[in-house]
């Protein structure tokens, strides 16, 4: 039998046993972060079509100068509530969402023909308050374009004379496309399960072996240290391999139970999905488990090398970051760029674009070529005599 499956074989059946590393290879990354993702999608979409659904209670300040605006917020959901005699302060303590405040000058204005003018007091600062604002602004402005064609109608105007120009809007977005909105964080989820999934047998094949002191014993077998290296490193990249496969039947699962498609969105995370993430993460496997070993192997102790990799675990990231901050049109060469190129696959599939030959290969043969590089890298800090003596 080969001296590297050997060191492979030995390596796996050891961990099995080891609770920690089945916890977080096999539960607490593959199938608690599918589920809280899930639940947190749920409640902000319940949350938020609740409150676009429901009466909105509204401090309304000079209600009686403008009634027909008030029935016309009434006709849309919209419960008047007692004037606030300090609105600013109000909204600043998050007492309500926001304050309605019509000028005395109103009705005095109004009958003129003159413009008139409304205030919405509200903080942008509040998240929650979103909807709310949104949905009072609607109304205001489609009772202001009703009445703004009435006043031409009764000088005998077209009311197509204020909108000289309109614009239709032919948004070419699909049902599955839009999904993109919710699920940008997938990519990122999925290369965070396959850091977790192999961190801690990382650090015990290392790390852990040079604090137990079994590491020296099993350099001075007749095995070159590469294959042990290989054996060790094939173990790391088994439990990423099956955290990710973990996950990724999780996400098909739980899927079915996103109420996507109350936001006219679509979302695929089926067994076509999850095999050309498994492939396209290959070379991803093979690559964190490297550089998990590289910084591991200079840590003499467990826990040091436990703080060493939680370092490193912000590199996956990145991408996310960079996509957030500095939104871009993807090009062809980001594919071949480790991590970004996995994250624009992952959302290129999530949008039901599909991924081509041509992205694909670079995909995978730019995250191969680096992840030689850090095996070679790694491969030589086997070979040298300080790896060798334990702490």
């Amino acid at each position: 039998m080969h001296p590297a499956f050997v060191v492979y074989l030995k390596e796996v059946r050891e961990n099995l046993r080891d609770r920690r590393t089945l916890t977080s290879a096999f539960l607490t990354g593959p199938l608690l972060t599918p589920l809280l993702f899930v639940v947190l999608i749920n409640l902000a979409i319940h949350q938020q079509l609740e409150k676009a659904e429901r009466p909105l209670k509204l401090p309304v300040i000079g209600a009686s100068y403008a009634p027909n605006l008030v029935r016309a917020l009434e006709a849309g959901g919209i419960v008047p509530q007692p004037p606030l005699a300090d609105p600013e302060a109000a909204v600043r303590r998050q007492d309500v969402d926001l304050v309605l405040r019509i000028a005395p000058a109103y009705a005095a204005a109004w009958r003129k023909g003159e413009p008139v003018q409304v205030e919405l007091i509200h903080d942008s600062s509040q998240r929650n308050a979103g909807t709310a604002v949104e949905r009072v602004s609607r109304l205001i402005e489609t009772y202001a374009r009703q009445q703004g064609a009435m006043r031409l109608v009764a000088r005998g105007l077209s009311p197509t004379l204020a909108a000289p120009v309109q614009v239709a809007d032919r948004d070419q977005a699909t049902a599955q496309s839009r999904a993109v909105l919710m699920f940008n964080m997938l990519p990122y989820l999925f290369v965070l399960t396959l850091f977790i999934g192999g961190m801690y047998l990382a650090i015990d094949l290392t790390a852990g072996e040079r604090e137990r002191q079994s590491l020296e014993p099993l350099f001075i077998n007749p095995v070159p240290r590469g294959q042990i290296f290989l054996g060790k490193l094939a173990a790391i990249c088994t439990f990423s391999a099956a955290s990710l496969a973990i996950s990724l039947l999780a996400f098909g699962m739980v899927g079915r139970f996103m109420p996507a498609e109350r936001l006219g969105m679509e979302i695929d995370l089926g067994p076509g999905f999850a095999l050309r993430v498994l492939v396209l993460q290959l070379p991803m496997i093979v690559l964190l488990a490297a550089l998990q070993s590289l910084v591991a192997a200079f840590a003499r102790s467990y826990r040091e090398a436990q703080t060493y990799l939680s370092l490193l675990m912000l590199l996956p990231i990145l991408p996310s970051v960079l996509l957030m901050v500095l939104p871009f049109k993807p090009q062809a060469w980001m594919y071949a760029v480790p991590l970004l190129g996995q994250h624009l696959g992952i959302l290129d599939l999530v949008r039901g674009d599909g991924l081509g030959l041509l992205p694909l290969s670079a995909c995978l043969a730019g995250t191969a070529f680096v992840a030689l590089l850090a095996v070679a890298a790694t491969l030589r800090l086997y070979r040298s005599e300080r790896l060798a003596i334990s702490a």
